[in-house]
């Protein structure tokens, strides 16, 4: 665990904490999630999301980087509320049952959801297997919001790949853009292609990216043991939570990116129609295309510009949860 409060203090601290980097970090996200959904050569490592930044701001203006911000930041805070609360609760319980095995597993659960716990450092299996069981519970919720931010953020992209370069963005050759799609429009596009079970799409490769949080939560906690700096001021604190947060995100995307850009692009594709029926992108297909088209670096691509998001928002929702964390405790001895 992160720290000794209760689990629902630390669900609401990492909830506004990553609902706040998100709203700083959006403009990454929606540059992340169009470099991984193009097929422009040009928009590629960090000189492409510069073009992409370009090009937006020049055709929409600055309110074009902020397209779905809204179910975003409500898909994030769900998800990491959910995430957080399943953690420290199953987190609790898996540290309680090792210490007294012998103790009763309901006693013991109403006791990690209540009370404090000691932060414990398991075994890296249950780490894993206790972050993976939160994270599939938190995006079963949060998927439908996920699935409609993504669609706001590439829906208005078809048929404009190939305008996207620095060419048109500095001449101003900008093809006429249709309005970029609301909330409404995108739930009923979305249910129109595949029904109520289409606000899923893309659950299948979730399923894997969960070790996604739980990856980084351990090493975010090895990493704070290792005590990136000695002082204890809080400046110094705030700087070591940061940098281990950030890099601890860095490193579990690098490792897990083939599936992060499966599941963005299996949401941002649309249901096509084949021999009579429906047919959707599956992760083999969206594998298949990339390394078809661009070797195997293709399942990389657009992964400077997600790592460079990843590495800022896990690092301010790490340290926001934090702040607030020692702003609750510091409330709780005032009243004592």
């Amino acid at each position: 665990m992160t720290s000794s409060l209760p689990p629902l203090v630390q669900a609401l601290s990492g909830a506004v904490g990553s609902a706040t980097a998100n709203s700083l970090t959006y403009p990454l996200d929606l540059v992340a999630t169009k470099l991984q959904t193009t097929t422009h050569r040009r928009l590629q490592g960090f000189r492409g999301a510069v073009r992409l930044l370009r090009y937006i701001t020049r055709t929409e203006g600055p309110a074009g980087l902020y397209d779905g911000l809204g179910p975003d930041t409500a898909s994030t805070l769900i998800s990491n509320f959910l995430y957080f609360y399943f953690y420290s609760v199953l987190h609790a319980l898996a540290a309680r049952r090792r210490a007294a095995s012998n103790g009763s597993l309901i006693k013991s659960l109403k006791i990690a959801v209540t009370n404090s716990t000691r932060p414990t450092l398991l075994s890296i299996p249950t780490e894993l297997a206790v972050g993976f069981i939160a994270g599939v519970a938190s995006r079963a919720v949060s998927t439908p919001l996920s699935l409609v931010a993504v669609r706001m953020q590439t829906d208005d992209d078809e048929g404009d790949s190939d305008s996207e370069d620095e060419g048109s963005a500095t001449n101003g050759n900008t093809p006429c853009k249709e309005h970029a799609p609301t909330f409404h429009e995108t739930v009923q596009r979305i249910y129109a292609e595949g029904g109520l079970f289409g606000f899923w799409a893309g659950f299948q490769p979730t399923l894997p990216l969960c070790l996604t949080p739980a990856l980084t939560l351990l090493l975010f906690q090895l990493l704070s043991r290792l005590r990136i700096t000695s002082s204890a001021q809080t400046g110094a604190s705030s700087l070591r939570v940061f940098l281990s947060g950030a890099t601890a995100n860095a490193l579990a995307t690098a490792i897990l990116y083939p599936l992060l850009l499966a599941k963005v692009r299996v949401q941002a594709s649309r249901a096509s129609r084949s021999q009579g029926g429906h047919h959707t992108m599956s992760m083999v297909d969206v594998w298949s295309k990339s390394t078809n088209t661009g070797g195997w670096t293709g399942l990389y691509q657009g992964l400077p510009a997600q790592l460079l998001k990843g590495f800022v928002n896990q690092g301010v929702t790490m340290l926001v949860k934090q702040r607030i964390e020692c702003a609750a405790v510091g409330l709780y001895r005032k009243r004592r």
